[in-house]
């Protein structure tokens, strides 16, 4: 999946719940994200400023459902897991057996392949600890990491009704 179409599938309420964050934690990255936005669509970001909050959000998730900014909803969902989700991150690496920062930066390189068994193990445990949207989310760009994807998590994501982002 890119991420056009992650943005396009995607509950309204994760995108609120990320650029909610964004703006309580760390407003240089919603504007900058605002002002991304705005000048590729040739728009000033005082045009989508001036907007109420809901409507800013419904216009953020509806202009990265175009597949030319793909490259701005990617470093957008990176920062936002990379920043908020750390202990998911983190806790997924760990159940993998993947070396990681402490903070879920993976170390290293990526595995070749994920342990089906340590994958079903993991996802069964954070699935009931993390809200299942946001986990299916980081399970979404984690897949992307890898050319083709991984295989199992490929399946995982297809075939478990809980790794649902709608």
């Amino acid at each position: 999946m890119k991420s056009h179409e992650i943005f396009t599938t995607i509950d309204p309420a994760v995108v609120a719940e990320m650029l909610d964050w964004f703006r309580a934690n760390d407003k240089e990255v919603y504007k900058s994200v605002i002002a991304a936005l705005a000048s590729d669509r040739k728009l000033r970001p005082v045009f989508v400023q001036k907007k109420s909050l809901a409507e800013q959000y419904a216009w953020v998730q509806k202009t990265l459902q175009l597949r030319g900014c793909d490259p701005i909803g990617d470093q957008l969902m990176q920062a936002y897991l990379m920043a908020a989700q750390q202990k998911m991150l983190g806790m997924f690496c760990d159940g993998l057996g993947i070396e990681h920062d402490g903070k879920g930066s993976v170390s290293g390189a990526l595995p070749k392949e994920l342990d089906p068994k340590k994958l079903d193990e993991t996802v069964e445990k954070l699935v009931d600890i993390f809200d299942p949207k946001i986990f299916t989310l980081y399970l979404l760009f984690f897949n992307m990491q890898v050319a083709g994807g991984y295989a199992a998590l490929t399946e995982k994501l297809t075939s478990d009704e809980r790794l649902k982002l709608a």
